[in-house]
């Protein structure tokens, strides 16, 4: 629960006498007042401990600094504010039922006490990126930016792509060096060398910042000097418009080293599925699932199971001893289980699917050449460290599924196969058809994959077989030479993200390659010979990038792809249907179809000395069902590097930012809508999302803070119950 502030910040928060308002079960309602007056769009938080685990419920005042807390459990609760250019109040403790409530807060005269409630993003922008002169780098002995960095998108791209896949940027934990402050540097250069070295991660984190060139640390040095120094951004704008409807409530569950990546609600095509049930996270990190109970508000652990096989067991890919020790942990090993669970996916008959291992590393021999298998014959994979599993809670027991090819993502189609497609992080997507192995139980029967082989000859066809040899491959803009008698493929590590069309019932996914690219495999009707893939790079017009970074992936009931791009922070739309080329020998450099782009740009700072937004977008959603009351197809992308989901309408290009303001550190992975009651209005809609980074002490709190789980919900109005 949050502790009182310093004496020395001046506040006073008081239940005053106000206009009698009648009482109402399960509300606390009243007026926020500063000496100016009433305090329009800011949060009233309401938190328990009365309940099984931390609960809180958090609000925003309309034009007049009204609330109105609605649906709180029987407790007693903790009652203050937050709001930008305010200090940030003392609590009042209530029970539901309350009314007439004033809660008194003051204005935060020191503006580096008002910026401390700023969006990471905010902070973030203040980082000075070397300008578009300085690139292609030069290296080491030149102008100490890696010779691979070709442009300053890319450098911004690879900040953002890697820097921020695993937490915040711009959050306390990593804008300042506080917790390196008890050891002894001679620079800060030589404390964010430590600081990227450190820790279960610290191997990853390294080998990235190298990427970058020795300028690289120089530079983030540089943005927390600064910092350190005094310099803040600007205040952010206080919510408006829609966002004073927002209500949002929390649930804590794992422990405190709990890597809780991803989460599920419901069926993605059928937002009723699981009406009013229980949700589910997956603890990569502690290889377990968590299951929450948000009627009882209380969850539980369940640990993920793995095969038994001594001769090629199933281990954790996370580092059991690392040479730079934590200064949080030391030298403890935080995550041991082997499962290494990434995603969760319902399906229709109410069971949890997921990404996880189930054996060791060594692939089974009829995935290898060889063998007898048809989908080898076409592409043997080289490796696969994470397969399938489901989690069934009508009988608490799990299913284990070996693949050929290694999973992270994964997305259900539709049709009676109930087809489970997976993105592989390599150049294949594969599937498991669910109801084959429903009724048959074997595993090698009922998956598949196919290469992602672009038909640039045109024959209408992909070349067998396909075993290319590790590392880039064709690609012409890494220098390949076109042979126009064969069909060409994109460079390993191309689809993260995964979704299935249900326009048309044919799977997509995303590229990480800068900038980024789309891919639509159809299998066909004989697969693997029926596979035919298409590709389509993020567009470069006049040799102007106009965004990069694709990850995430979706596509609305009319058949529009969604992506959000995590290094540029757009939105971005692609409609095939505008497409003059699909495939042959004009597609061979993927910039065939510029005309099927469009692309929004997200609100929020800008980063220093560029016009790229600051923001960060882990992975994107469709809306599809109206789930969160904004309508029907509205793409949503998560602002993983701002504390927030942000709400996209295609036809206005207008956004709605739901903020999480609290506590600090909202990083999000993914998100889905659940349909509860489709009768009572708002309260039977909601949309999920979870605190996702992979370090819980980075979030407000520090050490000892839990993740969460975090329901956004729209009223009609501002003060609606």
């Amino acid at each position: 629960m949050k502790k009182s502030l310093f004496v020395f910040l001046c506040l006073a928060v008081a239940a005053l006498p106000a206009a009698a308002q009648p009482a109402n079960e399960g509300v606390i309602q009243g007026t926020v007042q500063s000496t100016g007056g009433p305090e329009a769009g800011v949060w009233v938080i309401a938190e328990t401990d009365d309940t099984p685990t931390h609960f809180v419920k958090i609000v925003v005042t309309d034009d007049d600094g009204r609330f109105v807390l609605p649906e709180l459990p029987d407790a007693h609760y903790s009652v203050w504010v937050r709001g930008y250019g305010l200090a940030d109040s003392d609590p009042v403790f209530l029970r539901p039922g309350s009314s007439g409530v004033t809660l008194k807060v003051f204005t935060a005269e020191d503006p580096l006490l008002a910026a401390q409630v700023y969006p990471a993003n905010y902070w973030y922008a203040l980082l000075e990126i070397p300008g578009h002169e300085e690139f292609p780098g030069t290296g080491p002995d030149g102008n100490g930016i890696s010779e691979a960095m070709r442009s300053q998108a890319q450098w911004i791209d690879m900040t953002k792509q890697r820097c921020q896949l695993c937490h915040q940027l711009g959050n306390k934990a990593t804008r300042t060096l506080d917790n390196l402050s008890h050891l002894e540097f001679e620079s800060s250069v030589e404390a964010w060398r430590y600081r990227t070295a450190m820790g279960v991660r610290g191997p990853v984190m390294a080998a990235f910042a190298n990427r970058f060139g020795p300028l690289g640390m120089d530079t983030y040095a540089d943005w927390s000097d600064r910092i350190a120094a005094g310099e803040i951004p600007p205040a952010p704008p206080r919510p408006a418009g829609i966002e004073r409807n927002i209500v949002i409530t929390q649930w804590d569950w794992g422990n405190e080293s709990s890597y809780i990546h991803d989460e599920i609600t419901t069926d993605k095509r059928e937002p009723t599925i699981n009406a009013g049930g229980l949700v589910y996270g997956v603890d990569g990190g502690h290889g377990s699932l968590l299951e929450l109970d948000t009627e009882t508000h209380d969850w539980r652990e369940i640990v993920i199971a793995v095969r038994d096989n001594p001769d090629n067991p199933a281990v954790t890919r996370f580092a059991q001893e690392f040479p730079v020790p934590s200064t949080y942990y030391g030298d403890e090993p935080l995550w041991q289980r082997p499962a290494d669970p990434h995603n969760p996916m319902f399906d229709e008959l109410g069971r949890v699917w997921m990404t996880t291992k189930v054996r060791g590393n060594t692939l089974p021999e009829w995935c290898q050449p060889g063998s007898d298998n048809r989908f080898v014959e076409y592409y043997a994979p080289r490796a696969s460290t994470r397969q399938a599993s489901y989690y069934d809670p009508a009988t608490e027991e799990f299913g284990l599924i070996d693949t050929c090819f290694g999973t992270h993502h994964l997305q259900f189609g539709w049709g009676e196969d109930r087809k489970l497609y997976f993105s592989t992080l390599s150049e294949v997507i594969g599937w498991v058809n669910t109801r084959e192995f429903d009724r048959t139980g074997d595993e090698q029967l009922s998956q598949g994959w196919c290469p992602l082989v672009v038909d640039t000859n045109g024959d209408g066809r992909i070349t067998k077989p396909w075993n290319p040899p590790v590392g880039p491959l064709f690609d012409p803009n890494a220098g390949g030479e076109f042979d126009p008698s064969l069909d060409t493929q994109m460079a390993p590590g191309a689809n993260y993200g995964i979704i299935v069309n249900p326009a048309d019932n044919v799977v997509w996914g995303a590229g990480e390659e800068f900038p980024g690219r789309i891919y639509r495999l159809d299998i066909g009707d004989n697969p693997p010979e029926t596979c035919i893939t298409e590709v389509y790079e993020v567009p470069v017009i006049d040799g102007e990038i106009q965004g990069f970074g694709p990850r995430g992936i979706d596509a609305d009931r009319n058949g529009v792809i969604w992506t959000a791009l995590s290094g540029s922070s757009h939105l971005a739309s692609f409609d095939r249907s505008k497409c003059e080329v699909l495939n042959g020998p004009s597609a061979v450099t993927s910039q065939h179809c510029p005309e099927g782009w469009t692309l929004y740009e997200a609100p929020g700072p800008t980063m220093k000395g560029t016009d790229v937004k600051a923001d960060f977008h882990y992975y994107n959603w469709v809306d599809n069902f109206n789930t969160l009351g904004l309508g029907e197809n509205i793409p949503i992308a998560t602002g993983s590097g701002s504390d927030s989901l942000k709400v996209l309408n295609p036809g206005t290009g207008e956004w709605v930012t739901m903020r999480v303001p609290y506590p600090l550190g909202f990083y999000s992975r993914g998100l889905d809508g659940r349909i509860d009651d489709p009768d009572t209005g708002w309260k039977g809609r909601a949309v999920w999302a979870n605190y996702g980074t992979n370090f819980n002490w980075h979030t407000e709190g520090g050490k000892g803070t839990t993740s969460k789980m975090v329901k956004f919900q729209i009223r009609p109005d501002t003060l609606a119950y």
